[in-house]
């Protein structure tokens, strides 16, 4: 009797810690899923960091444009060779003294452009005077002539020309008794400062209109050098 009592004891404690064993069992993974499901306590978040005021860069300095120094004198070059001078154009020319149409007198020569030649030529003439008629009168007519080209081209050679002259007038001069008297000199002066000839040809140039008519006639050309 005893014994069947201490048996159900037993087997109703064994029961027990069975049915505890059980629920502690099934009791576990319901607590294991419960801790699961609880959500994390996430940790506070942290203050927000304040950026610092951005570093504003220094102002730019543009440097200065450069001064660009004033030029300097060029360095003379060295003097190269000269160049030879060109020679002088050499003209001849011809000058023929007419008094009333007929050739009274020549001067010729040749001249380089730019110089100038001058040239005296003497005419004594004898006149006879008096009721006697005797060769008494002498006069010196004399003629100097300054010749200068400045210049020769093709279209003409200019010619300076200065001219003094001593002429005879031809009117007849008589003492009241009808003797003949020598005829008064007369002295003429003339200029012309570019006298144009045309290679080939000739030109006039008229001195005295009348008594006596005198006139120059001129003609030039480039000398062969």
């Amino acid at each position: 009797m005893g014994c069947k009592n201490g048996m159900a004891a037993w087997l109703k404690y064994a029961s027990l810690s069975l049915l505890s064993c059980a629920l502690c069992c099934a009791s576990l993974p319901a607590a294991a899923q419960t801790a699961t499901q609880l959500p994390a306590q996430s940790a506070p978040p942290a203050p927000a960091t304040v950026p610092a005021p951005a570093t504003v860069p220094p102002p730019t300095t543009v440097p200065a444009p450069a001064t660009v120094p004033a030029p300097g004198p060029v360095p003379s070059q060295p003097p190269g060779p000269a160049a030879a001078p060109a020679e002088p154009i050499p003209v001849h020319w011809r000058l023929e003294v007419l008094s009333d149409g007929r050739i009274v007198d020549t001067f010729e020569g040749t001249t380089a452009v730019g110089q100038a030649v001058t040239a005296t030529h003497h005419h004594e003439v004898v006149h006879a005077i008096g009721c006697k008629q005797q060769p008494d009168a002498r006069i010196d007519l004399a003629r100097t002539l300054t010749i200068s080209p400045i210049a020769a081209e093709l279209s003409g050679i200019t010619l300076a020309i200065d001219a003094q002259e001593t002429i005879e007038d031809e009117t007849a001069q008589r003492t009241p008794e009808g003797c003949a008297l020598p005829p008064q000199p007369r002295r003429i002066a003339a200029n012309h400062p570019g006298l144009v000839v045309v290679p080939g040809q000739s030109v006039n140039w008229t001195i005295v209109a009348a008594h006596p008519t005198l006139v120059y006639r001129v003609s030039a050309n480039v000398a062969p050098h």
